[in-house]
Order: structure tokens, then C-alpha cells, then sequence
């Protein structure tokens, strides 16, 4: 059986900064207090003309541009978001027309909240390996400002927008290991965001806190396990960017003394499915970890989902 690679990185964020300042004006919160809970200090929010689509093809363009491939050699597209406001064509279809793809690729949509680039890429990893795709271009994308309620100051503080992608492509080796993936059903209501609340983001945050701190290191144990690693063995972390206060203590308890952790959520705020491709991305052009290293990618979100892989930039 032929392996699978993410052999490239791209990004996508709004060129609107707002630093939490700017929320003082809007609910009763402050820098410290935002800072404190959730670790947060600046985000990005889009603008009229960067639609979740828009974001999408961006964030897939720097993908392509960074693998030396044309839009004609992908042959499949899964765009994960939960904020797509047209039901059909799905993003992924809006994503291959403005890139120009005419060579009839695969295209759909993944829809399990910011876990959502995980699933994503497991789907692809897998048609690679069936031999159902070439090269697949995986983004994630999110507007969660259109879903915000900016008067509850306990879910405005962490949203923003934003997209990240990667390409896939068949290798000779493995160098994405198993998806482990799964669901809390009885917790489906910690988050969510539904027609009944005026299409608004909403969460029991109390109730998710203590859900990612106690079962959260276990299942990424879980996950390393799956790709026949130790912990000692990971050389970068990239958890999905929910909040500073989830992502600090859950990397330590990996076990993974000399990884890098992955904190983008300082900057970008929490833009669910995308937060994952996103700080990858981010940290892949900033300072790129070496050729080989083992990166740990982890995300949990609505409904509640969960999805984890180690792939090897």
C-alpha cells in the first residue's frame, strides 16, 4: 500500500488586528481579564469581501505555491469549516472554481467543528492511500465573528476568523500515521451553535474545561501510541488554539519535554477547524522545525468530536 505526506503548508488571515481593547468597548472585560482566562491578546477579523470561501482559496493557494503545483494536479478538495453560510455548492466547490481547477476534482465538505481539519485530512490520507487521489489540497477555514454573540463577554473574547491548508500527496513512505477520531454524544450540547440561539456560538465552558483537562492527555497518548511513538519522541505540538489555559497544561502532560508547543492562540484567537492548519502553517514559515521531526496534531470541538494524527514534516 502507497503512504501519504503533507508535503507543503499555507495560511489565510484577515488583515484586520483587534486587540482585546477594542472588546473593553463592547462587553464589561478588560485586557487582564481576557488575558488571565484565556490567554489570549490579539485576533483577526474578516471583512466583507474575505467570505469563508475567499479564506479558503487564499489559504490554498500559499499550499499549492508551496508545493510547486498547479491547481490542475490536485485531485481532490475537503474544505472543514462550521460557519459556511451557503449550503450548496459546498465550500470545497467554490475553493476548486476560483482556483481554476478544471480537472473534474473531488470536492467536499467536513463539518465537525474545530476538529474539523483533522477529520479533513484523515479523509484524505486515506483516498491517497487507496489510490482515489494524487495530491489533495485539505484547508479548513472559519468566520466564527458572523456566529458571535459580542454580548457575552465569556465566548466574544476568544473568537476570529481565519483559514489554514496543507497538501497531501502519495509518497513511498508513511508519514502520517492512523487518525485515532472519536465523539462524546452525551456532551453534544457543550457547543454549539444552532438555529434556536439565533445562530450563535454558544458553550458550556465549564463543562469543556474540565472535559479537555482530564480526558484530553489520555486520548493523546492515545494517539502517539498509534503512530508507534513515545512521547519523548515528538518534536512539535500543535493542539487545536481553544485557549492558552487549555493548550499550556494539556502539552505538559504529553510528556514531550522537547517539543515545540504550538500557542498561536495568543495572536489569532480561536478560529475553530482552522486553528490547527493555521499555527501549523504559522510556525512551519516562521521558524520551520527540521526535516524529519514528528509533529502532533490534536483538535476537539462541537457535537463532541475529537481527532488526532503525528505526521512528519
Amino acid at each position: 500500500m502507497r503512504g501519504s505526506k503533507v508535503v507543503s503548508f499555507g495560511h489565510y488571515q484577515p488583515e484586520q488586528v483587534v486587540p482585546n481593547s477594542e472588546l473593553e468597548k463592547l462587553v464589561e472585560t478588560s485586557d487582564e481579564w481576557i488575558t488571565r482566562r484565556v490567554g489570549i491578546k490579539e485576533r483577526r477579523w474578516a471583512q466583507d469581501h474575505e467570505s469563508v470561501d475567499y479564506m479558503a482559496t487564499e489559504a490554498g493557494r500559499m499550499a499549492l505555491a508551496n508545493a510547486n503545483l498547479q491547481a490542475s494536479d490536485i485531485d481532490m478538495v475537503v474544505v472543514a469549516t462550521c460557519t459556511a453560510v451557503d449550503r450548496a455548492p459546498n465550500m470545497a466547490a467554490r475553493v476548486a472554481l476560483a482556483l481554476g481547477m478544471e480537472n473534474s476534482p473531488a470536492t467536499l465538505d467536513v463539518n465537525t467543528a474545530c476538529s474539523g481539519f483533522n477529520h479533513a485530512l484523515a479523509m484524505a490520507q486515506h483516498a491517497v492511500m487507496a489510490g482515489s487521489a494524487s495530491n489533495a489540497l485539505v484547508i479548513a477555514s472559519e468566520r466564527l465573528t458572523d456566529v458571535t454573540d459580542f454580548t457575552d463577554r465569556t465566548t466574544c473574547v476568544l473568537t476570529a476568523d481565519g483559514a489554514g491548508a496543507v497538501v497531501v500527496s502519495a509518497s513511498a513512505e508513511q508519514a502520517i500515521s492512523p487518525v485515532l477520531w472519536g465523539s462524546v454524544p452525551q456532551m453534544s450540547d457543550a457547543v454549539r451553535i444552532e438555529h434556536s440561539n439565533n445562530d450563535k456560538f454558544a458553550q458550556n465552558g465549564q463543562s469543556v474545561f474540565r472535559w479537555t483537562t482530564t480526558q484530553l492527555p489520555k486520548i493523546a497518548q492515545q494517539i502517539i501510541d498509534k503512530a508507534g511513538l513515545e512521547p519523548a519522541e515528538i518534536d512539535g505540538i500543535v493542539l487545536h488554539q481553544a485557549n492558552l489555559r487549555i493548550i499550556e497544561p494539556l502539552a505538559q502532560k504529553i510528556g514531550a519535554p522537547n517539543a515545540r508547543v504550538a500557542t498561536d492562540v495568543v495572536y489569532s484567537g480561536n478560529t475553530s477547524a482552522a486553528s490547527v492548519p493555521l499555527a501549523l502553517s504559522k510556525m512551519m514559515a516562521d521558524d520551520p522545525l527540521p526535516a524529519g521531526s514528528k509533529v502532533l496534531l490534536f483538535a476537539f470541538g462541537g457535537g463532541l468530536t475529537y481527532a488526532g494524527q503525528v505526521i512528519t514534516v
